[in-house]
Order: C-alpha cells, then structure tokens, then sequence
C-alpha cells in the first residue's frame, strides 16, 4: 500500500508541476485603479507602501479588535488551534481589496479543508473609521460566496483602532498609507499563513491564490496536522520559495522519489513472481503421480 501512496505521489507532483512566475500584483492601488496608473500616486507615497517578509514573526495575540458583531475580541481568541489566514483590507476599498476577498474566497472553495476545522480565516480592516456593521455585510456576502454556512465560526472579520491595527500590521510587514489627494488608502495585497501559535510562515502576493500552494503552506503551518500521507510527499518534491511566495518542484527531490518509487516497484515485482513461482512449485509437486516402487 506504501508504495502505491509512493506512485501515486509522484505522478500527481508530476502532473501538477509548474514553472514559479513572479507575483501578480505586488504594487499599491488607489482611486480604484491599477497600479502605475494613477497620476496622484507620487514616489515618496509608493516607497511607503509595501510588504516586508517576517517569516517567523509573532503577531501580537493581545490586540483587541471588534468583530463583526461588534464584541470586543482578543486576536489570541483565534489562534491556539489551528493556522490561521490573514487578510488585510479594508471593507470600503474601491477595488484591489475586493480582488483579495474575490481571490481568497475563490481560494477557499476548491480547498477540500474547511474553515472552521482544518484553519481559520481573519479580516481585519485596517481603516479605523470602519465599523462593525461594515464588517457584518462584508461577512455576509462572503460566506455566501464560499457556499459552506458552517465557516461562519471559523471566518472573522474584524475592526479596530488605529494602535491594535499599527501593531498587527507592522508585526506581519504590512506597510500602507493614507493618500490625501484621493481619500483612499494605498497598500499592496497578499494572504498571510500563520501557524496555530500565532507566527508568520507563508505570504501569498497578488490577487490570485492556487489552491495547491495554499493547502501546502497551510500543511506546513500546522506543523503537519492536517493533510493527509500524499500531502507530506508532496511537501518532499515542493519547496516554498518566499522571494515568488509559491511551491516550485525541487528536481533533486523529485528524482530522489522517482529512485525509491522504481526500487519499491521493481522489488515488488520481483517478490510477487517468486511468490507465484513457489506456489507453481508446490502446485506441481502436490499433483505429480506418486514415484513406482522398486
């Protein structure tokens, strides 16, 4: 049986091979627009806008936040258990932040993990003029998107004041700013894994999340407590790359597994002929005539 879990590894790490392409979209938006197309967008206002990698970084479990049913929460009453995905927006965007949602719900549904048990999803609007009521629509309308009304408990969608909002955003890296000239905010875009003790493991850039590296970096979050035996395999052949934020193949590894997959292979067909062989054996032995006595 371990060797058709080997096998079938393999070939599915084959057949889902890509080439890493560089993120999507890494740059800011503002006025709804995208990026490099806004004149009011000026240099000192996009170097202050970006995402700096902080892998293994805590997030501060003590911020307090609203949720959407306006109840002040702890950030720590969400981790403990399970990884965590962590969405930064804010719920009046007028478009990349609605991309993000769009992307991570879209995300969400092909994963076979449920929110709610193998992970839990917060959204915490980083525009301290929000309110929980804003947050409540936003909760919603993606729920109904992601088609599994049981989520409810494990999708979070939160506001806050501007000191809780600084401090998770500066702990994962998020970096974003106010445009005057247009009354909008300027920030980039990206889904970020934590690990259920609330450290940062995996950033996905963009807009567009596969669900493959998703399901892999939420494996790896856990500490390997969810997936399943093909899962970890294929955590063998793929490697998390942080400057691309995707799963590529590690060709080393790949062949290292083809090797043990066609010794496993090779071995059990050499054990499965001498087993037939002997059984001819006895077979023949058990119905030959009896040797004439002398």
């Amino acid at each position: 049986m371990k060797t058709w879990v080997l096998a079938l590894a393999f070939a599915l790490a084959l057949a889902s091979n890509a080439r890493a392409q560089p993120p999507r979209f890494t740059g800011a938006d503002v006025g709804g627009q995208p990026p490099g197309t806004s004149s009011e967008l000026v240099p000192d206002v996009l170097e202050k806008v970006g995402i700096d990698q902080k892998l293994s970084a805590q997030v501060p479990l003590d911020a307090t936040f609203r949720a959407e049913d306006g109840r002040q929460v702890r950030l720590g009453e969400y981790f403990g258990k399970r990884p965590v995905v962590l969405a930064l927006v804010y719920y009046e965007c007028p478009m990349l932040c609605t991309q993000v949602l769009n992307g991570a719900v879209a995300a969400f549904k092909v994963l076979n993990f449920d929110i709610g048990d193998e992970y839990d999803v917060v959204t915490l609007s980083f525009d301290p003029k929000e309110t929980p009521a804003m947050a409540a629509a936003k909760k919603e309308t993606y729920l109904a998107k992601y088609g599994r009304p049981e989520g409810a408990e494990g999708w979070h969608f939160l506001t806050g004041e501007q000191p809780a909002i600084e401090a998770l955003a500066s702990s994962v890296g998020f970096r974003y700013v106010f445009d005057q000239a247009s009354q909008q905010y300027v920030h980039a875009s990206a889904l970020i894994v934590l690990t259920p003790d609330g450290r940062v493991s995996k950033y996905f850039y963009g807009i567009d999340y596969p669900p493959k590296d998703l399901r892999l970096g939420l494996i790896e979050a856990s500490g390997g407590k969810i997936g399943t035996p093909v899962d970890q395999v294929l955590l063998y052949c793929y490697h998390y790359d942080p400057h691309s934020g995707k799963y590529s193949m590690v060709v080393m590894n790949v062949l290292r597994l083809a090797g043990v997959v066609t010794v496993a292979l090779i071995g059990g067909f050499i054990v499965t002929m001498w087993s037939l062989d002997r059984r001819k054996s006895k077979r023949a032995a058990a119905t030959a005539p009896p040797a004439p006595q002398p």
